[in-house]
């Protein structure tokens, strides 16, 4: 297409609208604090490849480049970085590995991390999600209800670590 034909200052040039931030504090785990430093790194090197192409005429990969980089570096600078060391061995809280049992006796293991970490497949849940509030303050022999969709479950908490 020949550049005759497109637009300079239209909807095509306007920025990605901004990605919501979570109201919550942002808590974050070494880890989880790493991994964004890591994102913000890669997606910053994602936009100077898409800049560097010679032909730019689609410039949606480069909003939602600068869109990503824009929502990483509000999510660094509003960081709440928690030491896992600081935390009490004996209850459950932030940066928590915590080992469950439910009620037919399979343990379950999950970590209670940031917002952006969080990975229900990994079983890495957000402190704000409903298990973490069932598990926060619990102690090891604990049975703890957590309240699901499918209805309500009762866990025994088996063990504490931290990351």
């Amino acid at each position: 297409m020949s550049r005759a034909f497109v637009k300079e200052d239209g909807p095509d040039n306007e920025p990605l609208p901004d990605l919501p931030i979570s109201p919550h504090p942002n808590y974050v785990t070494p880890r989880g604090l790493t991994a964004l430093r890591d994102r913000l790194i890669a997606t910053q090197t994602e936009l100077a490849r898409l800049k560097a192409r010679t032909d730019r005429l689609d410039k949606l990969p480069e909003k939602a480049a600068e869109r990503d980089i824009r929502y990483l570096e509000a999510r660094l600078r509003s960081a709440i970085p928690v030491d896992p060391a600081d935390q009490p061995l004996d209850e459950v809280a932030f940066g928590a590995r915590v080992t469950v049992a439910d009620e037919d006796g399979t343990e379950t293991v999950y970590e209670i991390v940031g917002e952006d970490e969080a990975d229900a497949s990994a079983h890495r849940i957000a402190p704000q999600a409903p298990l973490s509030r069932a598990l926060l303050g619990a102690r090891v022999g604990d049975v703890v209800e957590w309240r699901r969709p499918a209805g309500r479950m009762e866990l025994e908490v088996i063990a504490i670590a931290y990351l």
